[in-house]
């Protein structure tokens, strides 16, 4: 058994856990955020971020959707008798 590796080992777990304690008492100050979040929150957010689902994906499409504002307004001209 080497006790130098151990030891080298647990010196590493202990600044990761210590870097963890860091971020969970930024997180706690509850300081008021404006602006751009911090680079080390940002980079923490995209790591557990689920993907972005599709707009309309599972919805109805609408009578409009897909066309442009011209062809809305002629068909509302036309709808009024115009």
């Amino acid at each position: 058994m080497n006790l130098t590796k151990i030891l080298d080992d647990l010196r590493r777990e202990r600044e990761q856990i210590d870097e963890a304690i860091l971020s969970l008492e930024r997180l706690a100050a509850g300081s008021p955020r404006r602006g751009r979040p911090p680079a080390w929150l940002k980079a923490h957010q995209r790591k557990g971020r689920p993907p972005v689902a599709a707009k309309n994906s599972g919805k109805s499409v609408s009578a409009n959707s897909g066309k442009s504002a011209s062809a809305n307004k002629e068909r509302a001209v036309a709808a009024t008798g115009d």
